[in-house]
């Protein structure tokens, strides 16, 4: 049965974690920098394998990551370099971040977007199935995998999955690979247990992707500009990135230990923390201060994006005892203190790490 939140004890779920072998793909990433700073954090013996950072600056450089773990460059599409990495590595845990994430750039590289984050998740699965180690498995995809209607009610678990752009939808073929592949051979007693954690729209600090709000947000105010929102009025499923990172690695923990909590989870806000993207602005605002603004840049033949989307997650609520710790306010306040102490050119790793224990002990700002 949940107790509590796991671990208002999410260091409970640290603790399970110290001396684990895991590895991550995509850990050169945002999410995966900051995974993989909690798994070290935690003691656990890192693996990951990624492509180089995408961006310059990068959150994995500045997190000091690369002297403190198995670091393998290699694309999630060749699976002879992959496979290589689980042999050597032997990981009793897979995290699977390794994605094209931006939505805008599957309109520009589709067919890059379908092999990457669709046949990417077939080379993950297959690896894991021609080894002997592995014991439990999370695939993360997106809360935009559901076919949205753009209604008022949160998306559950059973909804159609049937994302519209290229992103959205190779997430959702992502989805549909894991299903056939437990279907087909993890289910068994000693198969390991997969699941998949459909998470909403990350903010914190470390992020410099393009074509991503608080990153503008940043840039903006690094260069002293008023911020452009292209979608004000879109409502999205906006958390801290510590929110999901520990919820995957709640429900890796725990079918680790009973399989039968394996299955499809949504991951994403209360309801009173589903914000316009144009709220979320205005909270950036008036945390930084020094007269930050924002303007309306709506582009009149944009690529199609959803303009309202949130998820129910009663689910993990349910089965796992999970629960946001930081509402959304909380969010933009520790994104911005991130930011700041970075372009003060303070000790990155140590805020870094701050903000986790933080975040493990239930404090607020």
């Amino acid at each position: 049965m949940p107790h509590g939140r796991y671990g208002r004890t999410d260091m409970n779920t640290l603790n399970f974690y110290k001396g684990k072998r895991v590895l991550v793909t995509g850990h050169t990433g945002f999410k995966g920098s900051w995974l993989c700073r909690i798994l070290l954090l935690a003691g656990a013996q890192v693996t990951g394998y990624s492509l180089e950072a995408p961006t310059q600056p990068n959150l994995f450089s500045l997190a000091g990551l690369n002297g403190c773990m198995q670091s393998v460059m290699g694309d999630i599409r060749d699976f002879e370099t992959l496979k290589a990495c689980f042999d050597n590595g032997k990981p009793e845990i897979v995290l699977h971040l390794a994605a094209q994430p931006i939505v805008r750039d599957s309109y520009k590289e589709p067919r890059y977007t379908y092999e990457t984050n669709v046949m990417g998740t077939v080379n993950l699965l297959e690896c894991v199935r021609i080894n002997d180690t592995v014991r439990s498995v999370l695939n993360v995809t997106t809360d935009k995998v559901y076919r949205n209607k753009e209604w008022v009610w949160g998306y559950r678990e059973n909804d159609p999955l049937d994302g519209y752009d290229p992103y959205s939808n190779s997430k959702s073929c992502s989805e549909l690979v894991t299903h056939s592949y437990v279907s087909s051979f993890f289910n068994g007693e000693s198969a390991p247990a997969v699941s998949t954690a459909r998470a909403g729209n990350v903010i914190g600090g470390g992020d410099f992707a393009n074509d991503r709000i608080i990153p503008d947000c940043v840039r903006a105010a690094q260069a002293g500009h008023a911020i452009g929102v292209r979608n004000p009025y879109s409502t999205r499923p906006y958390q801290h990135v510590l929110e999901p990172l520990f919820a995957y690695l709640m429900i890796a923990a725990r079918q680790y230990d009973d399989r039968r909590l394996a299955g499809w989870y949504n991951v994403g806000p209360d309801d009173c923390d589903c914000v316009t993207t144009g709220q979320l602005v205005n909270l950036f605002c008036e945390k930084w201060g020094a007269g930050m603004r924002w303007e309306n840049q709506a582009e009149s033949n944009a690529p199609h994006e959803a303009h309202f989307l949130k998820l129910d997650c009663s689910k993990i609520k349910t089965a796992l005892g999970w629960k946001p710790a930081w509402h959304i306010d909380q969010a933009v306040e520790m994104t911005v203190r991130w930011s700041k102490s970075w372009l003060a050119g303070e000790d990155i790793p140590a805020v870094m790490d701050e903000q986790i224990r933080t975040y493990c002990k239930g404090e607020g700002i």
